[in-house]
């Protein structure tokens, strides 16, 4: 094995898991304990929901985003209902096609550029409501931070679930990064989500220093009817949900998610203002930054003979390969001295 303890810019699930949660999974390992959620840890994990989201919400540990996601809107949708959705979205593009082969979900994606769905983007569906030869809209999903890392500002998620629960439409948020927007935005998670009108969301975990799991959160009586069947005959029951749970509480029973968050969106910020400075100075002719830095991401434009040499050393993913387009990920351990790595050996490779 590679003992590397070098840290990327790939992802921020690229990182290892957060000491704190690390000992939370040694505590839960006392014994023997029951199974598929009957344990005092999934116990406490409720309880943290509900003290997050308001006494009506109901939490189910599951094992990845995708199930997440994928769960969440089956349980949602009838079999005639289909999804509007960002094109760039998470559930459209990097779920392989799992909402439809899992769930058998159409998905119905608009353009937007900087990954947010509008009140305006409803409207090309609204002729298809209640018309049998059409796939019918009944819900919407959108990603809070978006895939392009930009933010939902609060008066912009007001005015869009008004919006979809006027045209009769439910709500789902995948929060694979909530915590970052919330701490992006100085806002709580319950007046990201439950305050909005939000009906069900995904809560994440796996991006934001634990091992594995995420939380569905059903927030509206009858959003989720089900799910409990659906979770199970989807293979995102754990057995020993025990596990599962711990971590989901030392991240969320304590501020471990917003310290967490907020340092990746720190470290993302030095990132983006470094570039920014080294880009006005002239010592990155060809780089352009491409999509605001609201959380965690920077977007930018390598010119090509330079990226594979510094892919190599720092590790990036390719985001738009027609334009030389790269998506550069902060996580809770990325360092400053990380960040300032990058940027000389960017300035050192262009020179």
């Amino acid at each position: 094995m590679d003992a590397s303890s070098a840290r990327r810019f790939n992802s921020d699930n690229y990182a290892g898991a957060h000491p704190e949660v690390l000992e939370a999974l040694i505590e839960a390992n006392s014994g023997h304990r029951p199974g598929y959620g009957d344990d005092p840890w999934t116990e406490r994990l409720c309880e943290v929901v509900r003290g997050h989201f308001g006494e009506q919400a109901q939490a189910y540990p599951v094992l990845t985003g995708t199930g997440a996601n994928v769960v969440s809107l089956a349980a949602m949708l009838p079999r005639w209902g289909s999804v509007i959705t960002p094109a760039s979205s998470h559930l459209n593009v990097d779920e392989n096609a799992a909402p439809e082969r899992m769930a058998g979900i159409k998905l119905l994606t608009v353009d937007a550029p900087d990954g947010k769905l509008t009140p305006a983007h409803l409207d090309e569906f609204t002729a298809n409501i209640g018309d049998p030869h059409r796939s019918q809209p009944l819900a919407i999903s959108i990603a809070q931070p978006t895939e392009l890392g930009t933010v939902y500002q609060l008066d912009e998620l007001r005015a869009l679930v008004e919006r979809t629960h006027a045209l009769g439409m439910a709500v789902h948020i995948d929060g694979a990064r909530l915590s970052n927007a919330a701490a992006a935005l100085g806002a709580t998670l319950a007046e990201i989500t439950t305050e909005v009108g939000a009906d069900v969301v995904t809560l994440g975990g796996t991006k934001n220093g634990i091992i594995a799991g995420e939380v569905i959160v059903v927030l509206s009586p009858g959003a989720g009817e089900g799910i409990d069947f659906v979770r199970k005959f989807s293979a995102q029951l754990a057995s020993k949900m025990r596990f599962v749970s711990a971590q989901l509480v030392a991240l969320y029973g304590s501020d471990l998610w917003l310290r967490s968050a907020a340092a990746a969106n720190t470290a993302a910020a030095r990132l983006r203002a470094g570039l920014d400075a080294a880009i006005a100075r002239g010592e990155l002719p060809g780089w352009r930054l491409t999509q605001a830095t609201d959380t965690n991401a920077v977007f930018a434009i390598i010119p090509e003979r330079v990226r594979e040499e510094l892919r190599a050393r720092f590790g990036f993913y390719d985001w738009n390969l027609a334009i030389g387009e790269v998506r550069l990920m902060c996580s809770f351990d990325t360092t400053d001295g990380d960040v300032d790595e990058f940027l000389a050996a960017a300035v050192a490779v262009m020179a």
